[in-house]
C-alpha cells in the first residue's frame, strides 16, 4: 500500500509550475454513476513537446484526517478502458473511454493518468500524476440518521473549529457543501466524500471577528446542523 495525503496533487503542480511547464490536465475530476458507468476522461497537453500518458485504476482508502491510501484495484472493481496508455502531441486533446462496474456496491476508485516526457533528457525527468475519481453508489441514498456529528467546538486561540463527522451506514454519500456561521459572519466548507463506516475528522479555520455559531453541512437530501460546542441537531430539508 502507499498513502499519499491531500497534498499529493497540490506539491506535483507546485513542482510543475517551478518547472516552466503548468499545461497537463485531466478532466472531469470526479464522476459519480448509480449502480454502473460509462463515462469519459479528457486528457490535455497544451505543451509544446510531446508526451506519454499512462493510465492507471487504483483502489483507495480514506483516513479520518483526508489522508488517501491507495493500492491495488480490488477484484471486486471492474473497469474495461478504451486504452491504458496515450500519445499526446504538442497542444492535443484526446478522449480515454471507460465502462466500470462492481460485484458489490458502493464502490470507489481512482485512474491515475502519469505524465511524463515523450524523450528523456539529461537532468530531472518529471512525471505528474493527475486523478479521476469515481464513485459508483447503492440504489437508496444516504440517510440523515446514517451521519452523526459530534465534538464541534471552537478553539480562538488557532482561529481553528474542530468537527468529527461520521457515516455509520453501509452507503455512500457526499458532503455538497457546508457553512459556519457566526452573528453575521459566514464561511465556506469545501465538499468531502463520507464513505461507508468513514469517520472524518474536519479541522475548519474561521477567520470572523466574532466566535463561531453553526455549522450547517449540506447533503443531496438532508442537512445537518451543529451548534459549535453544543450537541448535534439535524434537519430535514
Amino acid at each position: 500500500m502507499k498513502i499519499v495525503c491531500l497534498f499529493r496533487l497540490s506539491f506535483l503542480l507546485v513542482l510543475l509550475a517551478g518547472a516552466g511547464v503548468r499545461a497537463q490536465t485531466v478532466s472531469p475530476i470526479i464522476d459519480e454513476y448509480k449502480i454502473k458507468g460509462e463515462g469519459r476522461i479528457e486528457l490535455t497537453n497544451d505543451t509544446l513537446s510531446p508526451l506519454v500518458v499512462i493510465l492507471q485504476p487504483e483502489s483507495f482508502s480514506i483516513a479520518p484526517d483526508g489522508t488517501a491510501i491507495y493500492r491495488p484495484l480490488d477484484p471486486g472493481i471492474h473497469v474495461d478502458l478504451s486504452t491504458t496508455s496515450v500519445r499526446l502531441l504538442p497542444k492535443q486533446q484526446y478522449y480515454v473511454f471507460y465502462k466500470t462496474h462492481a460485484d458489490s456496491l458502493p464502490a470507489w476508485y481512482t485512474i491515475y493518468a502519469t505524465f511524463s516526457a515523450a524523450h528523456r533528457s539529461p537532468g530531472l525527468n518529471l512525471r505528474i500524476m493527475l486523478p479521476h475519481t469515481v464513485y459508483l453508489y447503492q440504489k437508496q441514498p444516504l440517510q440523515k440518521d446514517g451521519v452523526r456529528i459530534s465534538g464541534a467546538s471552537y478553539d480562538p486561540a488557532r482561529k481553528l473549529i474542530v468537527c468529527d463527522v461520521e457515516n455509520v451506514s453501509k452507503a455512500y454519500g457526499r458532503m455538497r457543501e457546508g457553512s459556519v456561521h457566526g452573528d453575521r459572519e459566514s464561511q465556506p466548507i469545501g465538499g468531502f466524500p463520507l464513505l461507508p463506516g468513514n469517520p472524518r475528522h474536519l479541522e475548519i479555520p474561521w477567520t470572523g471577528r466574532n466566535a463561531p455559531e453553526l455549522i450547517t453541512l449540506h447533503f443531496d437530501r438532508f442537512d445537518l446542523k451543529v451548534p459549535v460546542s453544543q450537541a448535534m441537531v439535524a434537519s430535514a430539508r
